[in-house]
This record gives C-alpha cells, sequence and structure tokens, in this order.
C-alpha cells in the first residue's frame, strides 16, 4: 500500500510564509507527477501546483510568483513554499501523486493524501 502525508499547515497572517511537506511511503517503484491541490468551504477542488518527474512545474495563476513545488526524489517528497500569504489562499491542502508499485510495475495509480488546513488571518 502506498500513504501520502502531508505536515505544515497552520494559521498565519496575510502576507506570512508556510511550507508544505507531503511524504510517500509504501511499497514505491516510481513516483511520476506530484501535485498539491487546495479546497476552499463551498468551492471546488483546485490544482496550484505540479511538477514531473523530471522537475519540470506549472501554477495556478493565483499563486503564481509566490508559491514554490519542489521535490525531493531520494524521499519521495514534495514540497509547497507559499510566501505572501492571502486570506483567499485559505483551504484545506491536498497532495496528490501518480505512482506504481513494486508489486504492478505497469500500473500507474493515482494517490491522495488526507490533507492539511492552512489558515491566512490577522
Amino acid at each position: 500500500q502506498v500513504q501520502l502525508v502531508e505536515s505544515g499547515g497552520g494559521l498565519v497572517q496575510p502576507g506570512g510564509s508556510l511550507r508544505l511537506s507531503c511524504a510517500a511511503s509504501g511499497s514505491i517503484f516510481s513516483i511520476n507527477h506530484m501535485r498539491w491541490y487546495r479546497q476552499a468551504p463551498g468551492k471546488q477542488r483546485e490544482l496550484v501546483a505540479a511538477t514531473s518527474s523530471g522537475g519540470s512545474t506549472n501554477y495556478a495563476d493565483s499563486v503564481k510568483g509566490r508559491f514554490t513545488i519542489s521535490r525531493d526524489n531520494a524521499k519521495n517528497t514534495v514540497y509547497l513554499q507559499m510566501n505572501s500569504l492571502k486570506p483567499e489562499d485559505t483551504a484545506v491542502y491536498y497532495c496528490n501523486a501518480d505512482i506504481t508499485t513494486v508489486g504492478e510495475r505497469w500500473a500507474l495509480k493515482n494517490y491522495w493524501g488526507q490533507g492539511t488546513q492552512v489558515t491566512v488571518s490577522s
């Protein structure tokens, strides 16, 4: 089985910073894309940022220039550095990844973490 575990959420004032982490564990053979999504109350889940196994990245327009996604392939971990946070960034942030396991190397499956709350408020 594969697990994605997020950490690093919390309460921060507008203009502040947070760094989210998501560690993948289990019988992992390879990890392709890793992504961060968020879901605010009453809104649909949206893609915030993504990174490929080769390191290419893309961002939602609303976070460009403020958020940075990165990954440590040796640790099976993806990060989201969030700077200049705004109240509208308040949401539950979810990690998402495309993973193949040792037992099914031909099958690329999508996994979700449990989410971590980010609240931006004064």
